[in-house]
This record gives structure tokens, C-alpha cells and sequence, in this order.
């Protein structure tokens, strides 16, 4: 197993840049299943989430073939013949659960395994399964698999409301509806980014979806769809991430660039909460983005809401830069109610913060200690990267696996713009020796 070795308070400078979306990669997989033929994505994040989902794909008898130093992968669908997404895979990550809609909408049929992935809160996949069952699809649990069906000829559609708005759930019913033999309607949408540009690449496919980007997706099936080429989007939460790193660990006065990402995808919470905070933003012609760390951070309160609000997946990095703020602030995650295993491992760095229900109270103008801390699940585990930056000493994280599934690449990006982070190989399991008296 990994761990980063980290040697904090180095000042960042140079250029960060941003790679592909991995919660918009993995439903364009999804997608390339429906097309009879080769569909071709560009910009791929080489991560541990898209090499798993590729193995579920090549189960189900997809072909697929991903070259990580070109950053491109190839779908040909042309065999999709088991309709099948076994535990052993899908326990990974809770985006292979997207194979229920995707192989409903190619196959007809569907037995997978309930998900698995980041070990925080409860999240079910009650939305995804009724909003089938809305659909028409007959849907049986059965051993902790999902056994779904369409009626002959396929699903005659339906309309579904989701209480709350899901991304997982709207992809995995777009995905179901864009073949029925009739028209569907997924009211309370997600509005997301990552859902805007799959759906988009549906329609270049040739299937019928109207609303894209509101609340409200209109689909008409359609017989089939074709193979496209197709470039993906930017990772909005790797460039939040970048942005907070920088008005963390920058130097007071010289800008930090930060080079392919879109802030537009970050909504408007999360850009006016950063702008409160005093940190300097400009825009380049070129897309390019500077963030300049102020002299004195000033608190921002935030509460985590869907798209555009300030996103969940952002929460625990923030609540790192509020430690360094001129006073106290508070971080409310209203999407879910279990996401704050990072607090005690920040307790451990002497960190001030406490959890009380849904949020987290934040003492400001703090010293960071490096300490041995743990990685709980891929958004915790940056934070704690992020803490080990502007640490005084040295920070082992350990676990580091769970960053692997979202950060590419991610101390060669933090060590080119100055942070010292050292992956190292370790026995988890292994009894420490005693200290020398």
C-alpha cells in the first residue's frame, strides 16, 4: 500500500494543470455502450476509477482499450452480449452502477451488483431503481444483485421526480430512457456540468433529449444510437481543489496558474465564496487562471447544495483553508450527513474543528503539526494532503489509494510547482518497533 510522504510549508509557484473530468468520463463510457460500434473519448484521466469501469465495460464483451499517455479510449460496442456487472468490480466504485441503465438501454436486461465505493454516509440507490420501475423496467433484488427487465420491445417509458436531485440517478435513467420505445421525463434533474456534457454527447449520438441543463430532461427513445468522437470536460473539482491549494500555500503576491480548467463549471457559490475570501482571481485570454494568496484570508461560511451551489466534493478542502482564515467560519453539508471523516484526522494535525450534526465549526489562524494521519475516502484524503502542505514537519498520509480514484498524477503536479510529496510504499499491517530508550 501507498502513503504520501509530505514536508510542508514550501510555497507553490509555476503552473498546475487540470485534467479530465472523471465524473464526466465515466457516464461517457456508460454511454459508448448503446452505440453499435467504436466510440472514441479524448482527454481520459489515467485514474483508478477509469480502469476499473473499463473492466466492467470488457465484461459485459465491449472492447476497450485505453492509452493513458495520449490520455484517449476507445468503446467498440459491437458485442455487448452479458449483460452482467459482478460485485468483484462494482464494489470499487459506485459509478459501475451505471451499467444498469446503460445495459437496459442496449440488452434489455440487467443484473448488477449493488455499489460500492468512498466509505461515507448513506447513499442509496432507491432513486435509481424506482425511477426504472417508473420507466417500465420490472426490477428484482436478488443476493445483492439487481435483476432489471424491460417489457418486449422495451421500456414504454414514464415519468419520475427525484426527492433529491441525483447525478447518479440521471445519468443511470437518461442512459435507460434514451432507447425506449416511448417517452420518459426526469423531473428535479441534476444540472451539473458532468451531466450536461453526457447528455450532450448523447444527443450527438442521435438520441432525443430536450432540457438539458434545467431541471427537467425530456426523452424520446430512439431505435439506436451511433459511435461518436468526443473530447471530455475539464475536472471542475481537481481545478476547486487547485484554486484552494493555492490560496493556502502560494506566496503572498505572486500568482499560482493555473492552466485547462473552466471555473464557469464551479457554479456561482463556490466563485463568490472564494472571492470573499480576499484571494486574488484573473482571468488570462487563453483560458489560463491566476490566483494570487492575500496577505490575510478572510472567513467564509459555506453550505454545500446542489448544482450551482457550492459543491459537497469541495466541503473538506475548504474546511482546510478556513483553519488558515483571519476568524472563525462554519462548513454545512446539506447533500450529505456523514461526509466529515476527515475532521479527526485534522484533529490529529491540531487542527481546531468540531462536528455538531451536518456541520463543521472552524477556529481560524491556526498552526498545522505534521502527523501520521488516514485516508478515509478520496475528497478527505486531498484535504489532508492539503493540511500536510502547510504543515510545520513532515505529514504521512496514509492510504492513499483513495486519492488515486480521483487525482491524477497528483504529487508529480503538486512537486512541479514546489510542494515536497513523496509516494511510499508501506506494510499497513506491520507492528512498529519499539522506541529506543
Amino acid at each position: 500500500m501507498d502513503k504520501f510522504v509530505i514536508e510542508g510549508q514550501h510555497p507553490l509557484q509555476g503552473a498546475l494543470p487540470v485534467g479530465g473530468s472523471k465524473n464526466t468520463a465515466l457516464p461517457l463510457m456508460a454511454a459508448a455502450l448503446l452505440a453499435d460500434g467504436t466510440t472514441t473519448l479524448t482527454n481520459i484521466p489515467t485514474l483508478r476509477d477509469v480502469t476499473t469501469f473499463a473492466h466492467v465495460l470488457r465484461i459485459s464483451g465491449a472492447a476497450v482499450r485505453h492509452n493513458p499517455d495520449a490520455h484517449t479510449l476507445t468503446v467498440d460496442a459491437s458485442r455487448v452480449d452479458f449483460p452482467e456487472a459482478p460485485y468483484a468490480l462494482v464494489k470499487k466504485m459506485r459509478a459501475s452502477f451505471y451499467m444498469l441503465g446503460a445495459l437496459l438501454g442496449r440488452c434489455g436486461e440487467a443484473r448488477v451488483s449493488l455499489p460500492g465505493g468512498c466509505a461515507w454516509g448513506p447513499r442509496p440507490v432507491d432513486l435509481h431503481l424506482k425511477g426504472m420501475e417508473a420507466f417500465g423496467a420490472h426490477i428484482d433484488l436478488e443476493a445483492g444483485y439487481v435483476i432489471a427487465k424491460t417489457p418486449r420491445g422495451g421500456l414504454p417509458g414514464g415519468t419520475f421526480r427525484m426527492e433529491p436531485s441525483s447525478v447518479g440517478a440521471t445519468v443511470n435513467l437518461t442512459l435507460a430512457a434514451c432507447t425506449a420505445r416511448g417517452s420518459s421525463r426526469i423531473e428535479n434533474a441534476a444540472r451539473e456540468p458532468d451531466v450536461v456534457a453526457f447528455c450532450k454527447t448523447l444527443q450527438q449520438m442521435g438520441a432525443r433529449i430536450e432540457g438539458i441543463g434545467t431541471t427537467t430532461l425530456e426523452i424520446e427513445g430512439v431505435d439506436r444510437l451511433q459511435p461518436v468522437d468526443v473530447a471530455n470536460t475539464p475536472d471542475r473539482i481537481e481545478l476547486g481543489t487547485y484554486m484552494i491549494a493555492a490560496a493556502l500555500a502560494g506566496t503572498p503576491g505572486q500568482p499560482l496558474r493555473i492552466t485547462g480548467g473552466n471555473t464557469d463549471h464551479l457554479g456561482h457559490a463556490f466563485a463568490n465564496a472564494f472571492a470573499q475570501t480576499g484571494t486574488g482571481i484573473a482571468h488570462e485570454p487563453n483560458g489560463d487562471l491566476l490566483i494570487t494568496r492575500p496577505e490575510e484570508l478572510q472567513p467564509v461560511s459555506i453550505t454545500t447544495n446542489v448544482y450551482p451551489g457550492f459543491p459537497t466534493d469541495l466541503q473538506a478542502q475548504w474546511t482546510v483553508l478556513m483553519t488558515q482564515a483571519a476568524g472563525p467560519s462554519t462548513v454545512t453539508d446539506t447533500i450529505y450527513s456523514d461526509r466529515f471523516k476527515h475532521i479527526p484526522e485534522l484533529n490529529r494535525m491540531g487542527i481546531s474543528a468540531r462536528v455538531e450534526d451536518d456541520t463543521v465549526y472552524i477556529e481560524g489562524n491556526q498552526q498545522v503539526m505534521g502527523a501520521e494521519v488516514m485516508s478515509t475516502d478520496l475528497r478527505a484524503s486531498v484535504s489532508l494532503v492539503l493540511a500536510g502542505m502547510i504543515a510545520e514537519g513532515t505529514t504521512d498520509v496514509l492510504r492513499v489509494y483513495h486519492l488515486d480514484r480521483g487525482y491524477e498524477h497528483l504529487e508529480q503536479k503538486l512537486n512541479a510547482v514546489g510542494a515536497k510529496v513523496e509516494r511510499v510504499a508501506y506494510d499497513e499491517f506491520a507492528t512498529p518497533a519499539p522506541q529506543e530508550a
